[in-house]
């Protein structure tokens, strides 16, 4: 069943503690030993963390920062939300991780770790991170989450600097092992406010190179991120590509996504500082459901070309940049170089399949293949969201060829075949 405006992905800046000095850090973190002076304490985490479970306890939390590894807690609020049922995964710079830190996360119940890599040139990397060494770090905070056995994304930060390196880095992150590659486009806000944005053109031309490499990869997804101008991208290729089954239309600021500040203050996304309201002052429920602000979002009524556009439903432009620019959170996107149909194309819109897996297979309550104890708690280590399309993909294979028993063994085996549509390895 398909509940509105659930909670998909909630990301958590815990801290804006952080030993790197990124240039396009939106939160404008900085290096502190002590606690800051507004940052919520572990027992406000605790309470918020149960309130968060009243929207969703299935959503995929991100703790993030900043660099969430250097609050003392970080494990304490890791178990915590585990307990709730949380799927909880970590944003890291990566170059503090060592062994015993990998450990800890997952024994805290941490399903996996996004470690940033802006440049494989270490002086390049290093300068943008703000820190010598910092590319020599990461690579062997790699290594430790791998001996670990937890899973581990690339995320990649596109600029000026880095967009001739953006094959490289993809391959070089399969290579690696990485379960998913997540290209991010600068929003300039925070730190990165006077940072010169690539071009519209660029980021047009990035998007089709993601695109077209996503599948190349096997047991690795390829991903643009912060860039709901992908969607139309996908469309445009093809209008059945399995990229589209496991999205929702639009920008999901406020929407099935939103970001929580070290302050408590409840935002659309991280590039959007309007806040929903704090949680000191209201819980997080309350906010989630009748913030007249979400309410915008989840109802909006665009300006400019974006209102004009039949991709509106799918894409309906990136919201943060719209605000940037204009001061106008419905404003035009102007990062994006599409150009609307004269005299009106019909409005494009899509069934997705994301939705909650409450209830067994629909293959499977229509007497398909049975799945074992086992392929069903793998099963369950895929986000609430995504996990119906997995079933489904899984059951699609089994009928096909005959196969009546659903096994771990069938499962990897459809995913090193199928990784594009299948989705996050199941391990």
């Amino acid at each position: 069943m398909t509940v509105a405006f659930e909670t998909y992905v909630i990301s958590w800046n815990v801290t804006k503690r952080c030993g790197l000095r990124c240039e396009h850090c939106y939160l404008d973190a900085y290096s502190l030993s002590g606690e800051t002076a507004d940052e919520l304490s572990l027992d406000e985490c605790r309470v918020l963390i149960g309130q968060m479970a009243e929207i969703n306890p299935q959503a995929c939390l991100i703790l993030t920062g900043g660099e969430p590894l250097l609050r003392p807690d970080i494990f304490d609020i890791a178990s915590c939300a585990t307990a709730k049922g949380f799927m909880v995964v970590v944003g890291s710079g990566g170059n503090i991780i060592d062994g015993a830190m990998a450990r800890r996360l997952s024994q805290s119940g941490v399903k996996g770790v996004g470690v940033s890599i802006d440049s494989l040139d270490p002086e390049t990397h290093d300068r943008f991170r703000g820190v010598p060494g910092a590319l020599n770090g990461t690579l062997q905070g790699i290594e430790a989450l791998k001996r670990e056995g937890l899973d581990f994304q690339i995320q990649t930060t596109v600029s000026t600097r880095n967009i001739n390196e953006i094959g490289s880095i993809i391959k070089f992150a399969h290579e690696l092992g990485a379960v998913a590659f997540n290209c991010f486009f600068l929003v300039c806000t925070g730190r990165g406010e006077e940072l010169t944005d690539i071009t519209p053109e660029q980021y047009e031309e990035v998007l089709k190179f993601l695109y077209n490499a996503h599948g190349k990869y096997p047991g690795m997804m390829v991903r643009a991120k912060c860039a709901p101008h992908f969607k139309r991208v996908a469309y445009q290729a093809d209008p059945d590509s399995p990229l589209l089954k496991g999205y929702v239309g639009g920008c999901r600021a406020g929407t099935n996504y939103c970001r929580i500040s070290p302050e408590g203050e409840v935002t659309p996304c991280p590039y959007m500082s309007k806040s929903a309201g704090n949680v000191r002052e209201r819980s997080f429920a309350e906010i989630w459901r009748s913030s007249s602000l979400f309410g915008s979002l989840r109802r909006p009524k665009y300006n400019g070309k974006c209102e004009d556009c039949e991709f509106k439903l799918l894409c309906g432009g990136c919201r943060a940049r719209a605000l940037a620019k204009t001061g106008d959170c419905m404003g035009e996107d102007f990062w994006c170089v599409y150009n609307p149909e004269k005299g009106g194309a019909q409005v494009v819109n899509i069934a997705t399949e994301i939705q909650f897996d409450l209830v067994q297979g629909q293959q499977s309550k229509n007497n398909g293949p049975r799945w074992t104890v086992e392929a069903e708690d793998r099963l369950k280590r895929v986000p609430f969201f995504a996990r119906s399309i997995a079933r489904r993909g899984v059951e699609d294979y089994a009928l096909s060829n005959g196969i009546p028993v659903i096994t771990p063994e069938l499962m990897d085996k459809v995913r090193e075949k199928f990784s594009s549509s299948f989705g996050k390895r199941i391990k």
